[in-house]
């Protein structure tokens, strides 16, 4: 069935309980993008793109809106049963700015689990649980502010850590992660994430003067030629994350060498359809990885979640959404929460999720009928 119409929206997510602080940006309100799209014969799809403020990535709201401008009048009248079709429409139409494509992307796959009446998982290859692990990320902060958080997200049942690092002195960067390991040791699996904040010299000192403590250094280093010269220099483990920006960069980091495992963002890397492409690339190396995004409410959530359902769990790291940081649901009959440190897998046709009518309010663009 051909497409009928499109609505783009936008929603205000206030970070619950103060700023959400990183290496590189702080940020108080996240401002999301969903998309909208209508059947001719009735069926409704919804996606969902947020960026962490505009220095995150080289991603940001205006942005995402703008792409959809330019991609979403040439959707209008397509048929809906080819994700590849419709993939090859958007290029077509604009270069790039695969986390604008990735909502129709997931706006796509929900109708199509609808018209099938299975969930986006079976589309993705097939859920193999039904609860999946998620992680919580702490914020920059003081040693003993983090140590506490950590204890207290172990005890709720979270089974991976990731400890934001960066912004901060040496000293403190230091100081916190022996602090949560005092306060968590093996009760679980822990991440400390750069967040691109460190220099390859830092980075270096950093891992010394932790090398006694098991965890994955993730994303250390702006860029992946400063990853290149850590490797074989490093006691830990390296995850990218922030440089996996398309897939081609995940292939050369995997043909490198230089990535030990990933926390991906479904967004960034254009959408399910392509991280289902990850997925099965580091399935090949037997890459450990995430399925997470950057931001975001339910829509962006139901689509982690069935994505993380198809991997392989001796690799899987963990799905995070941000639910923890965020007030309210798009859908209060089926949200996607976080109960026990795991998120069940939505069973419904499509996504799993609906938004209620009017939650977020008039679009503020409209393409079609």
């Amino acid at each position: 069935m051909r497409i009928r119409s499109i609505n783009v929206y936008r929603a205000l997510l206030p970070v619950k309980g103060g700023a959400y602080r990183m290496a590189s940006d702080t940020v108080q309100n996240l401002d999301s993008t969903l998309v909208e799209v209508t059947t001719e014969d009735g069926l409704t799809g919804w996606g969902e793109t947020c960026p962490v403020g505009p220095v995150y990535q080289a991603h940001h709201a205006l942005g995402a809106r703008a792409a959809i401008a330019e991609i979403a009048p040439g959707l209008i009248g397509e048929q809906t049963q080819s994700v590849r079709h419709l993939a090859k429409r958007m290029d077509e139409r604009l270069t790039g700015h695969g986390y604008a494509k990735a909502a129709l992307d997931i706006a796509l796959l929900d109708i199509i689990g609808q018209r099938l009446g299975v969930p986006v998982s079976t589309l993705l290859g097939g859920a193999l649980t039904d609860r999946v692990p998620s992680y919580y990320s702490t914020i920059v902060g003081t040693p003993d502010e983090t140590a506490r958080i950590a204890a207290d997200k172990v005890k709720a049942g979270y089974p991976r850590l990731q400890i934001k690092i960066g912004g901060h002195n040496l000293e403190q960067d230091v100081a916190t992660v022996h602090k949560v390991w005092e306060a968590v040791g093996f009760k679980a699996r822990l991440a400390v994430d750069g967040n691109r904040g460190l220099t390859v010299v830092s980075a270096l000192h950093f891992d010394r003067l932790c090398q006694s403590i098991p965890f994955v250094f993730e994303q250390p280093c702006n860029s992946m030629e400063e990853i290149v010269t850590l490797k074989g220099r490093l006691t830990h483990p390296v995850y990218l994350d922030e440089n996996t920006e398309d897939l081609n960069a995940v292939l050369r980091a995997i043909s490198a060498g230089i990535a030990d495992g990933f926390g991906l963002k479904v967004t960034r890397l254009g959408g399910l359809t392509k991280m289902m492409i990850v997925r099965d690339m580091c399935s090949i190396r037997s890459l450990p990885h995430t399925c997470d995004d950057a931001w975001g409410g339910d829509i962006i959530a139901a689509a982690c979640t069935h994505l993380a359902s198809t991997v392989e769990p001796s690799r899987f790291e963990g799905a995070w959404i941000a639910q923890e940081y965020i007030d309210g649901h798009y859908d209060n009959t089926n949200p996607v929460v976080i109960e026990n440190g795991h998120i069940a897998v939505p069973q419904r046709p499509g996504l799993g999720v609906k938004p209620e009518a009017g939650v977020f309010g008039a679009p503020v663009a409209s393409y079609g009928c």
